[in-house]
């Protein structure tokens, strides 16, 4: 049996929240979480938009990559 490792090189999240400050910790944690692989934020995409009932959705989407 043999292991073969491979780095990711490219990483792309979703995330979703009822406000901001919710939003921001999930990316934060994230971020966080992927510094242990080696990956760092290339570029961040967000849009707000109004549910039925009038209230903001917030998602996001974040691309990390490989720093070297």
């Amino acid at each position: 049996m043999s292991l073969h490792f491979e780095l990711i090189e490219d990483k792309i999240e979703f995330f979703e929240a009822v406000d901001l400050k919710n939003l921001e910790k999930k990316i934060n944690e994230k971020i966080e979480q992927n510094k242990a692989i080696m990956l760092h934020v290339h570029s961040v995409s967000h849009q707000m938009q109004l549910t039925e009932n009038g209230q903001p959705f917030y998602s996001a989407v974040v691309h990390f990559k490989l720093k070297r």
